[in-house]
């Protein structure tokens, strides 16, 4: 009967270490800086890499007039999306979608074209 307390005090030394539902968590709710594997452990929305061989990690959306990317099944950017709000217009090819090249400029779909 030694193992219903150990298996108590083990539990009531776990519940301390498990995160409240809002907080930062390790794997989401990540800051921009953090490593990530995905835009969805981003609080940004956007895991970010500069090349194929760096480390990817949050990074803000982009903003108006900014390079981006059209949203991706990847999850991960070499040009963040656009910020909420903004299009990212981009020539959208098959080739650019699978190779993650088909880059653009945020623009207000609600604004005048002015350029």
């Amino acid at each position: 009967n030694v193992l219903p307390p150990c298996l108590l005090l083990a539990l009531l030394l776990l519940v301390p270490a498990l995160p409240a539902p809002h907080e930062r968590g390790l794997i989401f709710n990540l800051d921009t800086g953090e490593l990530c594997l995905q835009s969805a452990q981003c609080k940004s929305g956007c895991c970010h890499r500069g090349s194929g061989l760096s480390l990817a990690r949050c990074a803000p959306k982009a903003a108006e007039l900014q390079e981006c990317s059209p949203k991706s099944i990847y999850g991960v950017y070499y040009k963040c999306p656009c910020e909420s709000g903004l299009t990212c217009d981009a020539d959208k090819s098959i080739v650019g979608s699978i190779t993650n090249s088909d880059f653009g400029i945020c623009k207000d779909p609600r604004g005048s074209d002015g350029s």
